[in-house]
């Protein structure tokens, strides 16, 4: 019982959690990934079809990653907490 109340403690003790992004911020970053998301599906749509896709797979996985985390972000900024 003592090691509980001795976590009750430290638990009350510590400050509230602090996001790194300001919750005010995701709209705009959310909107800035996914746009640089189309625009560079865009891209990689007008791209010359390569023998070795070394360049269509550095835009692919770019916009992947971007997108990603356009999503999460957008996902963030209309209050669903992924």
């Amino acid at each position: 019982m003592a090691d509980y109340e001795a976590m009750q403690a430290l638990h009350n003790a510590l400050p509230a959690f602090e996001p790194i992004v300001p919750e005010a911020l995701l709209p705009y970053l959310a909107f800035v990934l996914l746009a640089l998301t189309f625009v560079l599906a865009f891209y990689f749509s007008t791209l010359p079809k390569d023998k070795v896709p070394a360049r269509e797979l550095a835009v692919a996985s770019t916009a992947s990653i971007l997108g990603g985390f356009g999503v999460v972000c957008l996902f963030c900024s209309v209050g669903v907490y992924v």
